[in-house]
């Protein structure tokens, strides 16, 4: 009996989920980008044995993704699921060859990363009106902690309270692939999270999962919610197309390096597991240098 691709992207799926324990969002991005190849063969190939798929099938399917304008990004992130996809299968005997080994993925063109000017951080955090009571605490706080600390939405979603060193003034994130790092605090912070608890406590309570941030009803917030109070308040203060909780983030490294942070030391903040993912930062700082050449330098 011959085994095709669909049935075994199950067992993968399985497998980055329980073995791996990848996020929900990772794990639906590779099931989208799987059941996308394995139709495609149904379609073109009528589903051939796992191991009778060829590169050349790859290839077909990429250009067919080019010819329908897909990104480079987003094809980019299909070739690395496909490729993973099929290591686990090399890695477990179930096919002798792994088709995608050849393939290049396409350039991708350098964008610079998108942030807050720090003048407008400033009014963000400083001179913004919150809505009232409990509501406008935690939405100052999310916003708050996503500047001074560079965490990813999802990772502020998932902060509990004893990821609260108070005693050490830093905060204990888990990142991407369940890896954690600590990211110092300033006493303002801290101050302002000690408070925040207070009211929490005052106001709703205990909860058993013992998250950080919770909304009126003391549930944890929504990552929708997170999105939308980004892009509320950070409308009211800047100009930048891309109003969100990531452009905070891209904010805190920015300003970080434009004030002589160490690279390495950024990377460990933002929990990058390469250093070429951090240096698309020193490009806002090689052009703030520019700016500060051509308004200050005669020759200019």
């Amino acid at each position: 009996m011959q085994q095709t691709f669909s049935q075994y992207q199950e067992q993968y799926l399985n497998h980055i989920r329980f073995q791996k324990r990848y996020s929900s969002h990772t794990i639906v991005s590779y099931e989208n980008d799987l059941s996308a190849f394995s139709n495609f063969l149904c379609k073109e190939y009528e589903s051939p044995s796992i191991n009778k798929i060829k590169t050349t099938y790859v290839r077909t399917w990429l250009a067919d993704l080019k010819e329908k304008d897909i990104s480079s990004k987003s094809i980019n992130r299909k070739i690395s699921s496909l490729r993973s996809f099929f290591t686990y299968l090399l890695k477990n005997e179930i096919v002798k060859l792994n088709p995608v080994t050849t393939i290049i993925s396409p350039k991708m063109p350098k964008r610079l990363p998108q942030f807050v000017e720090e003048k407008d951080v400033y009014n963000l955090l400083g001179e913004t009106n919150f809505s009232e009571g409990f509501k406008g605490l935690t939405e100052k706080l999310l916003l708050e902690i996503l500047y001074n600390t560079g965490t990813r939405k999802a990772e502020l979603i998932n902060l509990r309270e004893y990821n609260i060193d108070n005693s050490n003034s830093n905060i204990k994130v888990q990142g991407k692939g369940n890896k954690e790092r600590i990211i110092p605090i300033s006493k303002q912070l801290k101050e302002e999270i000690k408070f925040y608890i207070t009211e929490k406590r005052r106001l709703i309570g205990r909860d058993e999962a013992n998250f950080l941030l919770v909304s009126e009803k003391g549930k944890p917030l929504d990552p929708k919610y997170v999105y939308n109070i980004a892009k509320k308040y950070l409308t009211q203060v800047t100009t930048v197309s891309k109003k969100s909780p990531h452009i905070l983030r891209h904010s805190f490294a920015t300003h970080l390096m434009n004030n002589g942070a160490d690279i390495n030391a950024v990377k460990e903040l933002l929990g990058h597991s390469s250093l070429a993912a951090t240096q698309i930062y020193t490009h806002n700082s090689i052009e703030k240098l520019k700016d500060v050449y051509k308004n200050a330098h005669p020759k200019a």
